[in-house]
């Protein structure tokens, strides 16, 4: 029987490659967004999950969708800083996180996956990071009302999963989402490395951050993780040892970097969930 796990902000940009990837690899994805999913193929209900009557119901049962739930991915979100006020970002962020975790516990579903962001790493990185590549191995550094919210999502998951033994809690810190429609532009980035040296020159192509997504699902276990989740490359065509000398002089480096290779560590990911970044902007169809 296919499984069936309920995508929130599945109408997104990173949604709707999460929905086509689990449903390729025989999940059965239901979405739950304020907008319907374009494809009609697609289960789809509206709800605000700022509400948590109509968080625990998708989560339980919606009379004509579904009846029964065996996972949770939970994308839905204002999706970055400056995107609306900061009390708003925060309220949402947070309150809709606490719903669906709560209303996960009571439903019985013990496998949840949901966004976290790099933002946690100390993005802008107007001071900076503590060594190169950054990685999960130091604490948060929340630089805005927007990543303030991710930390506390991410302390109430490791607090819930102390509580509940048997459920998973996966955060994944997804870089900045990109697809085919966004790569015409990196041209614009080449000739001034501080223009992407906010998040290190990072990014995570949509079917990449699918692809994290699912496996998180199929190596989930009891307990709660996180894991940085970026692009094997960055976005420059410099290598990625030149602009760290230029624009990180004195930062300690933890390997020497090849090529232009990510300053977002996922060998975590690698090791643990088996993630292989595949796509890209050298090597997408544009």
């Amino acid at each position: 029987m296919a499984r069936r796990v309920v995508v929130t902000g599945g109408s997104g940009k990173l949604g709707r490659a999460v929905v086509d990837e689990l449903r390729t690899h025989g999940w059965k994805p239901v979405v739950v967004d304020k907008v319907p999913h374009p494809d009609r193929e697609v289960a789809s209900v509206v709800a605000d999950l700022r509400d948590l009557g109509q968080a625990t119901e998708v989560l339980a049962a919606v009379d004509s969708r579904f009846r029964r739930v065996d996972a949770l991915v939970h994308l839905a979100a204002v999706p970055g800083p400056g995107l609306a006020t900061n009390s708003a970002i925060f309220e949402n962020n947070l309150m809709t996180t606490h719903n669906l975790f709560t209303s996960a516990v009571r439903a019985g579903v013990n496998t949840v996956v949901w966004a976290s962001s790099e933002t946690l790493l100390g993005i802008p990185f107007t001071t900076p990071p503590p060594y190169l590549p950054v990685d999960e191995n130091y604490s948060a550094r929340p630089e805005s009302s927007y990543s303030l919210a991710k930390h506390l999502e991410e302390t109430m998951a490791a607090e819930i999963a102390r509580w509940n033994p048997d459920m998973s809690l996966t955060a994944l810190r997804l870089s900045n989402v990109l697809d085919d429609t966004d790569y015409a532009r990196f041209g614009e980035h080449q000739a001034d490395a501080a223009r992407r040296r906010w998040n290190l020159w990072a990014y995570i192509d949509t079917r990449d951050g699918a692809q994290a997504v699912r496996k998180a699902l199929e190596h989930a276990i009891p307990g709660y993780r996180m894991y940085v989740i970026a692009n094997a490359d960055t976005v420059m065509e410099r290598p990625t040892a030149e602009l760290v000398a230029e624009q990180f002089p004195g930062v300690p480096t933890n390997r020497e970097f090849t090529g232009n290779e990510t300053l977002l560590c996922i060998d975590k990911a690698r090791r643990e969930l088996g993630y292989q970044p595949t796509f890209g902007w050298r090597n997408t169809t544009r």
